[in-house]
């Protein structure tokens, strides 16, 4: 029974148009904004995973990373952008997944926008004017909208007045529509409508947009009553004024920021916008933008810089002309300041010598460094050092405007003031550390000043801890936390310029060793076996620091089993030859070293697998009467042979919605093979409720695992077209329709709920079975009917498998129905087939007339559909009343009918068990059992 998937997507929700399998691909179109859902039907045992999703229009769009795993993909409120193609996957692990698609269109239609644009020509000499005015409309759509222009009501078309024209742009064909008008008149001055369409589809209403044209229409402009830049400290409040000064209709303001979104906290009245507490983050270019759609917009912007300093440092250059890094007597020194500063152009600096001010001499040089080799960088030169110029030295750093608080740095020049040196304490390398510990490594600096050190990874171009590529530290010490296994290796430290010596650098390397448990597989098995069978369990070691020093354990529980050490070997079995009860359990191997122990866990049970319900039975609603229903559950068993027989089964079920379940088991005799179908029949289900089965097999170990499915009650309608069975019992008469062209209706009728005036010696007595509460269909052919008039029933679209491409033949199916045709003014009975695409087309199929006596009567007719087709039944009224035409039990069953002489084929074939009997609150459930067949 095993079987692979077969998909097939179905479509509800609020399609406005279906194209249904064109040769490369099906469309469903939907308004933008409705519900769309998707359903995928699937076949398949066992039953398949189902995922969708979603590529764009077009085949270079990637997949986007959300998928539905679930029968029915449903989309609320569905937007423009979530168009594209929709893929339904399934899979059961037999043969290749199951893939269809379906293309969703979706349709819109935005607000058209109407824009005005201005030419004027002039010949001084002829003393010739001419002002032409180009009316632009233009809409979102989908599909493509179609544009009409009025003039107040008059509608304008190309040609209908000389001094309008009506055109497309070659670039925007079908995307806008321009009305020009020119050498404006004085009947050109008016209301113009501009009215976009998409001709309905999706109930989709026309939209109008109107503009005034008049001699004061006139593209905006505007001033800004600010500087340009606006220079501000922080935590200033700023007003931006925009005001207009002209355009005609009166334009609208925005503004906008060019390094994306206005700041959260920005106050907007018309074109006055306000930043209270101003801050370095809302600095940038801002915009006041006007527009009136006439013309081009207006644009002005104003640059917001808001004044800062940060990030003071320092650095002390020797004599560049000596090989010595040491600061002499007699040679020079130069000591460097740097600070950001914004703006800067308003930065200053000020030289001071303990705590007096100094100015630039012939010895004390103070220089600025070329701001584009090193912006916000000065210099004291030193020349021909002598002790007295021994001493600290402070740079400090200022903005003009003030406001901003200075930067001062002392820098100390003395005969301490040497260069910095580098080195690891002995015992901090190696250094040895357990995986998820926290780790000091650390580089002792020597020297005055002590600059800053930079640490890096020296064996790895990767990034520090922390995800920099450098990382700062101003005592010598990198501190990790929680370190990981890939933290192991050499890590470099190296003196930096910054708050020191403007030298080679000095550097040192520290190794760390991180210390982790072995890593094993399998972390968790479970392994199901019957008892008196063997059962053997693997754990291997995948890595671990150290990897020699590695012991194992095995135990059950808490009872300790083996224990061992590793040589050579990755891994270590354990074997028990016959289970028993006592030998079930939890089984850990736990492989030790210095730094922990991995474990290895293997759950040793007896337990069955679950079983798989078979949901592809043809037609599980194999009894339907007015209120209640059977349904033939089916199901394999999952690797039947892996554990001890399977005994029986405890069948659970309960009403959807209900708590309490109610229990029955079916005794299982003899052996199940794998792949072997099993069959349960319950019947008295109420309509419509649907039920929750749970399914649980019971071995002499115990319970096995559970499976639980829902079965709905539903008109025995099967899309994908195996089997079809009609009594007429449902509210829906199982989906026929009354055809709209004939001249009466087909009635759904009981004996027992019929018209007591009914007209004697004609129609049925009781339904096909013999039931009087049983429902048929009939024509009533009293009055006011006349002969010759016609009722047409007409069933639902079946949909056949596409037609294989190397076969040569359809799939044949044999349709049956009875017919009952008693009276004496008995007409005909006729039946056809109508193909898809055919629906003027209907083809005789079957065809009686005259009066058949008072008994049910059975017509079967072979058929080979080539695609997709329906069955009409049409009743003909006789010359008289007593002409009443009835039929029921209409079934259509994949392969051509049997010959009469044959014994029907019987689904629920084989020996009937025990009846079984549950109390279910008021009602009675009552579940035949039938043996499982072979």
């Amino acid at each position: 029974l095993a079987a692979p998937p077969t998909v097939r997507i179905v479509h509800s929700g609020l399609a406005c148009n279906i194209e249904e399998e064109r040769y490369s691909e099906r469309v469903y179109t939907i308004r933008e904004g409705e519900t769309l859902e998707l359903t995928c039907l699937v076949t398949g045992h066992p039953r398949p995973q189902i995922r969708w999703t979603k590529t764009a229009g077009s085949a270079s769009d990637r997949f986007q990373d959300s998928s539905v795993f679930n029968e029915t993909l449903r989309i609320s409120n569905i937007q423009r952008h979530q168009g594209g193609r929709y893929y339904c996957k399934a899979e059961n692990g037999l043969g290749s997944p199951a893939i269809k698609s379906i293309r969703v269109d979706v349709y819109y239609l935005d607000d058209p926008i109407v824009t005005v644009h201005q030419s004027i020509g002039e010949a001084k000499e002829q003393f010739y004017y001419e002002k032409t005015v180009f009316l632009r409309c233009v809409a979102n759509s989908n599909p493509p909208v179609r544009y009409s222009w009025r003039r107040g009501q008059e509608v304008l078309l190309q040609g209908s007045d000389k001094g309008v024209e009506i055109y497309e742009p070659f670039f925007t064909q079908g995307e806008t529509k321009i009305l020009k008008l020119k050498n404006l008149r004085p009947q050109d001055y008016a209301n113009y409508s501009c009215i976009a369409s998409v001709r309905n589809v999706c109930s989709i209403p026309d939209k109008m947009v109107s503009f005034r044209l008049s001699n004061k229409t006139a593209s905006p402009s505007i001033k800004l009553l600010v500087d340009d830049p606006i220079v501000v400290n922080p935590g200033e409040a700023i007003t931006l004024v925009c005001v207009t000064t002209g355009g005609e209709p009166a334009p609208s303001l925005t503004w906008v920021r060019s390094a994306g979104v206005l700041p959260d906290k920005t106050v907007l009245n018309g074109g006055t916008l306000t930043i209270p507490a101003i801050t370095s983050e809302d600095s940038g270019t801002y915009s006041c933008i006007a527009n009136n759609n006439v013309g081009n917009p207006a644009k002005k912007s104003t640059n917001i810089i808001v004044r800062a300093l940060k990030k003071g440092r320092f650095w002390i250059t020797p004599d560049p002309y000596h090989k010595d890094d040491n600061i002499q007597i007699g040679r020079e020194v130069k000591i460097s300041c740097q600070v950001e500063a914004i703006p800067s152009e308003e930065l200053t600096f000020s030289w001071f010598k303990n705590g007096r001010p100094l100015r630039s001499s012939e010895r004390m040089v103070i220089t600025q460094t070329d701001p584009d080799v090193s912006p916000g960088t000065t210099n004291l030169d030193i020349i021909d050092l002598k002790f007295t110029d021994f001493g600290t030295y402070t740079c400090v750093a200022s903005l003009k405007g003030g406001g901003i608080l200075d930067i001062s740095i002392d820098v100390n020049i003395s005969s301490s003031t040497v260069p910095p040196n580098l080195t690891v304490p002995q015992e901090k390398s190696p250094l040895v550390t357990r995986e998820g510990d926290t780790i000091e490594l650390q580089c002792q600096v020597t020297g005055k000043p002590k600059p800053i050190i930079l640490w890096s990874r020296a064996d790895k171009e990767v990034a520090m801890p922390d995800g920099a590529l450098q990382t700062e530290s101003y005592d010598g010490i990198l501190r990790i936390v929680n370190v990981s296994r890939e933290m192991t290796g050499t890590y470099r430290c190296q003196t930096s310029q910054y708050n020191g010596f403007n030298v080679k650098p000095r550097e040192a390397l520290v190794q760390l060793i991180v210390q982790y448990p072995p890593a094993v597989e399998p972390a968790f098995l479970e392994l199901r076996q019957g008892q008196g069978r063997s059962v053997t369990m693997s754990c291997r070691v995948l890595r671990a620091y150290p990897t020699r020093v590695l012991s194992y354990e095995w135990r059950l529980g808490s009872k300790l089993l083996r224990t061992g050490q590793f040589d050579l070997q990755d891994s270590t079995e354990f074997t028990v030859s016959s289970l028993s009860r006592d030998s079930y359990g939890i089984y850990n191997c736990n492989i030790i070293n210095e730094a922990g122990a991995g474990r290895c866990s293997f759950l040793v049970t007896g337990k069955a697998y679950a079983p798989e319900f078979y949901y592809d039975t043809y037609n599980p609603l194999w009894q339907n009467r007015p209120r209640v229903y059977s349904y033939s559950l089916q199901w394999t068993q999952m690797n039947p042979n892996a554990v001890d027989r399977i005994l029986a089964y405890r069948l659970g079920i309960r009403q959807a919605g209900q708590q309490r379940w109610w229990e029955q088991e079916i005794t299982v005799n003899g052996n199940i093979q794998k792949g072997e179908l099993i069959t349960y029949n319950l019947t008295e289900l109420i309509k419509p409720e649907a039920y929750e089965v749970r399914l649980t097999p019971i071995t002499r170990f115990g319970e096995g695992d559970s499976t639980i499915r829902v079965i709905k009650y539903s008109a025995p309608v099967n899309p994908h077209l195996r089997e079809f069975h009609c009594g007429f019992e449902d509210g829906n008469i199982c989906l026929f329709t009354q055809d709209d062209t004939d001249n009466f209706d087909w009635t759904k009728q009981s004996t027992a709920t019929r018209d007591t005036k009914y007209t004697p010696n004609t129609g049925p007595n009781a339904d096909r079975t013999g039931s009087k509460e049983g429902f048929y269909m009939y024509i009533e052919t009293s009055r006011p009917r006349l002969e010759g008039e016609k009722a047409r029933l007409v069933s639902p679209v079946f949909s056949v498998a596409p037609k294989n491409p190397y076969g040569a033949t359809n799939t044949a199916y044999c349709f049956s129905f009875y017919y009952h045709m008693y009276g004496q003014h008995i007409g005909s009975l006729n039946v056809y087939l109508r193909l898809k695409g055919q629906t003027a087309i209907e083809n005789p199929l079957w065809s009686s007339s005259g009066n058949k006596g008072q008994h049910w009567n059975q017509a079967r007719v072979n058929i080979n559909p080539p695609t997709s087709f329906q069955l009409i039944f049409e009743g003909i009224r006789g010359p008289g009343i007593e002409g009443d035409i009835a039929i029921d039990d209409v079934s259509i069953v994949e392969g051509e009918c049997m010959k009469s002489d044959q014994p029907a084929n019987n689904l629920r074939s084989g020996a009937v068990g025990t009846l079984a009997h549950i109390q279910l609150l008021p009602l009675v459930l009552l579940m035949s059992v039938l043996s499982h067949q072979r």
